[in-house]
């Protein structure tokens, strides 16, 4: 017994903590692999956390407050080598709708994010995201997407006091325009000009040539390093150009301005605030200010960091933990509320990164973290000069592969009814992207609801009617099939007999036991039959301890007709 508790032990041990699965197998090669790709992660989530900060609405910092807890908790904790957890453009774009801009509102959120997310993984709850389909996910990304990037042309254009409602947005923008600054329109459509340009350069390094030469090769190394860091370079360089315009005392670019200093303190979060007109705000106060936010951003964040684990772990053939990543999500959000960060999830982004730079194992995050808090320790009164329209460029960039609209010829060939949740979800979601999601999951439960009311009944004619469902049989569907019974075998001009191919129906409810009932007692007056072929075994048992009158069985058409037949000679 011993040496098996000792097994268990060490299984049990190695799910709590799978970084236990392969830390006694690290290497040196391993360890140039992740040193490589943590640093090439760490120089993509400095610039993205600060302009993701911008999204949410809070002061810059914050955003690379978010940006380091995850890499140290993750490499413990995680299932998969490639995600990689931060502030995400879905996730500030939420966090802006509730927060209103208050760093107090955000670091409540967060820990009350992590909380539930933490909760969910223990009473694994994971199984609620599959009540939210592909085509919401699909509309929800693509409003969000759109919404943010038109969101940052107000830095690109250097606006100020710009509405954060999406249709406000778009009506003071235009009426604005004539109030651009010079400086700020160009310096931004540079930015823009130049990361497109060199991210079309990267996805055209394929080469028809089976073995290029040494520079070729050389060439192609080169791009995509510069490719990886890209966002890095654009904010560097406009942080110069911005710094030598201020020296000359030219104001030409609307700047970050002054931002905290140094690592943030590690304490409990602030659960109550004095605002600046002296109202005092309790916590139960901020919990109903902060509304549907507490369920939708647990939710969301689960949702895009799972999916994103499930399709690296596919391509990069592992398997992942889901309960374990909601776990590591939610003890990630609650000891980044100690940090003042705001709530993260996995990054498709720098995921991706991550994964093309060749890392092996989570370590690697460790590294990202380490740049990121080297960050916050010495480079934080040089990010006061960094431009905002070098920040709008980037996160232009960052989310434009996300409006994917190729997505909808696809679900039109498939069913072309999945295109309802995924446009009430886009088009609520400009409204309010709570309501957007909501109103996708509420269509996508509805046409599920009428699939389980309406099963589909396919008949053929064997001497008697045949009827097979094609699908199983719960109580929203008992009238719908009580009435097509009666419709096409009781209220003809001659009444038939039917067999009920039952195959498809694996359990069977009250409801439907009692129809059953007096369905078998209207065939009776009819003088037809009403025979079932070939139930489970499950279902069987149920409808033999209900003492159905007349109720016969079959475990094959077959059977049923000869049992039919038999019945007919006897009458």
């Amino acid at each position: 017994v011993h040496p098996l508790v000792t097994v268990c032990s060490l299984a049990t041990l190695r799910t709590c903590f799978p970084i236990l699965t392969w830390l006694p197998r690290y290497s040196l090669a391993w360890l140039k692999m992740d040193l490589l790709a943590g640093l090439t992660v760490g120089l993509t989530v400095v610039p993205q956390a600060l302009a993701y900060a911008e999204v949410a609405g809070l002061p810059v910092q914050y955003g690379l407050y978010s940006s380091f807890m995850g890499g140290f908790l993750y490499c413990v904790f995680g299932t998969s080598k490639d995600i990689t957890l931060g502030p995400t453009s879905i996730m500030s774009l939420l966090c802006s709708f509730y927060v209103g801009g208050d760093p107090v509102y955000a670091v409540v959120l967060t820990l009350m994010c992590g909380l539930t997310q933490t909760a969910m993984a223990l009473l694994r709850l994971g199984f609620l995201l599959d009540f939210i389909s592909y085509p919401v996910v699909k509309g929800f990304t693509c409003a969000a997407a759109v919404t943010i990037g038109f969101g940052q042309f107000k830095n690109v254009l250097g606006l100020k006091n710009i509405p954060r409602q999406f249709f406000l947005q778009v009506y003071y923008m235009f009426h604005r325009l004539p109030e651009a600054r010079v400086g700020d329109v160009i310096l931004g459509l540079f930015c823009l000009l130049f990361l497109v340009m060199i991210t079309v350069m990267k996805n055209t390094l394929g080469s028809s040539e089976v073995t290029p030469s040494p520079l070729v090769r050389f060439a192609r190394s080169l791009v995509w390093s510069f490719a990886t860091v890209r966002n890095a370079l654009v904010v560097i360089a406009a942080a110069c150009v911005a710094y030598s315009a201020e020296v000359m005392g030219c104001h030409l670019f609307t700047l970050t301005g002054q931002t905290a200093e140094g690592l943030p303190a590690f304490s409990p979060p602030a659960l109550s605030e004095t605002t600046a007109n002296g109202t005092h705000m309790s916590f139960s106060d901020i919990i109903l200010d902060l509304g549907g936010g507490l369920a939708v951003i647990p939710l969301m964040g689960v949702l895009e960091s799972i999916a994103i684990a499930k399709a690296f772990g596919s391509q990069n053939n592992y398997r992942i933990d889901a309960n374990q990543e909601i776990f590591v999500i939610g003890l990630t959000n609650v000891l980044g509320s100690f940090v003042s960060a705001y709530p993260v999830t996995g990054s498709f982004g720098r995921t991706a990164v991550n994964s093309q730079t060749g890392a092996c194992t989570p370590a690697g995050g460790i590294v990202t973290s380490v740049v990121v808090l080297l960050s916050l320790a010495f480079l934080m009164p040089l990010f006061a000069y960094i431009p905002k329209a070098s920040l709008a460029a980037v996160i232009i960039c960052a989310v434009a592969p996300m409006m994917d609209f190729r997505v909808l010829p696809q679900i039109w060939r498939v069913k072309k009814l999945d295109l309802l949740p995924f446009l009430v979800t886009f088009l609520v979601s400009f409204w309010e992207v709570q309501y957007g999601i909501m109103g996708g999951v509420v269509v996508s439960v509805l046409m599920l609801l009428y699939l389980v009311a309406r099963p589909e009944v396919k008949m053929s004619d064997h001497g008697v009617m045949v009827m097979e469902l094609s699908s199983g049989l719960n109580f929203p569907a008992t009238e719908y099939l009580s009435a097509f019974l009666r419709a096409h075998a009781l209220h003809v001009s001659t009444p038939r007999c039917v067999v009920l191919d039952c195959h498809h129906v694996s359990s069977i409810d009250y409801t439907v036991v009692n129809e059953l009932k007096d369905l078998l007692k209207q065939f009776k007056l009819h003088d037809v039959s009403l025979v079932f072929s070939r139930l489970k075994p499950c279902v069987l048992e149920v409808l033999l301890s209900s003492d159905l009158p007349g109720f016969r069985h079959g475990d094959s058409i077959e059977a049923c007709l000869q049992i039919m037949s038999i019945n007919a000679h006897y009458d």
